[in-house]
């Protein structure tokens, strides 16, 4: 690798990171994402609103921000939902999640 590495620091919602800027050789991927657990439907759609840009990647909460980095976009109360068979076959269906209609799976 030529060049000098570049690195910075910065916190979100509390947790600090470190960025790691290793060149052309290092691309996002879907094996690291970051996991927003929101409260409700409002927040769901805020957060998605702001980070969904590659639509063909939208699967099961699962959406891809502006620059590539995949984001979990869930309820708090996932694991609750998916309990249900039902709704786990409703989840594969969307691309956000929509709590009501796991709900009433």
């Amino acid at each position: 690798m030529s060049g000098k590495v570049i690195t910075g620091v910065f916190e979100l919602a509390g947790q600090r990171f470190m960025c790691l800027d290793g060149g052309p050789q290092f691309t996002f991927s879907e094996a690291v994402s970051f996991h927003v657990s929101c409260k409700d439907q409002t927040e769901i759609d805020y957060f998605w609103s702001k980070l969904s840009h590659v639509l063909e990647a939208e699967q099961c909460g699962w959406c891809k921000d502006r620059y590539g980095v995949s984001w979990q976009i869930i309820p708090e109360n996932m694991n609750e939902l998916m309990s249900n068979p039902l709704a786990i076959q409703e989840m594969m269906q969307m691309k956000k999640i929509d709590i009501a209609q796991l709900e009433s799976a």
